[in-house]
């Protein structure tokens, strides 16, 4: 049976906030409200677009208008590559993990349109088997069946798959999966977000050494 890692999108695998931030500050801007800075919207990121469209206008005083949430998608779907790059490494290390017969797979609680249109746009879309993304089924991380499901989908099996990602999201719904998971420390989340990690990773290319500690050959 193949060997599986599952990687969180946003904050572990590309640095999407300049377009995310761009996005909401159009939104921000069209309601005469003012804009947010990079930190800002990175404390935002995790939850998915609705709830970081939630928190912005929270953070205003304010509910979201009715069309705020569709024209954010759209605009941020229409403007997803402009800044958002892989982290350095990612290409590198993913070809590693697939030579040595890895199946790679996304969960991320971005919506799962998005998330393949930005994969596309940046060349890394054909190094994975499955993207789950947080429309993709009833559930979406921290549930664990959010998790399951996408593994599932990319024909892995929980005792062969490692989970890596930036967020408490992620360490909880592989817990929850009963999958070791790997923090991404060069993400958008807290140190105190790693608790209940197996291991904490500093850079991208850690990953394929870690993976071959946790599920050996």
């Amino acid at each position: 049976m193949s060997r599986t890692l599952i990687l969180d999108l946003d904050g572990t695998l590309v640095d999407s906030v300049p377009d995310l931030a761009a996005a909401l500050n159009r939104l921000m801007a069209a309601r005469a409200l003012p804009p947010f800075g990079i930190e800002q919207v990175t404390a935002m990121v995790g939850d998915g677009a609705r709830a970081l469209v939630e928190r912005a206008f929270a953070a205003h005083g304010l509910d979201p208008d009715a069309p705020a949430l569709a024209e954010f998608l759209a605009d941020y779907a229409a403007n997803a590559a402009r800044e958002t790059r892989p982290y350095p490494g990612v290409e590198t290390t993913l070809q590693t993990l697939a030579a040595r017969g890895w199946r790679l797979a996304i969960c991320t609680n971005k919506p799962e349109a998005p998330a393949r249109t930005l994969l596309a746009a940046l060349g890394l879309d054909g190094f994975f088997t499955a993207v789950g993304g947080g429309d993709s089924f009833p559930v979406r991380k921290p549930n664990p069946a959010h998790l399951l499901a996408t593994l599932h989908a990319a024909g892995g099996t929980p005792s062969r798959t490692v989970m890596a990602g930036d967020h408490h999201n992620d360490i909880a719904a592989a817990t929850g999966a009963g999958i070791p998971s790997i923090f991404a420390a060069w993400g958008y989340g807290t140190p105190a977000m790693s608790s209940g990690a197996a291991v904490t990773a500093y850079r991208f290319p850690e990953l394929a050494r870690i993976v071959e500690r946790l599920v050996a050959a």
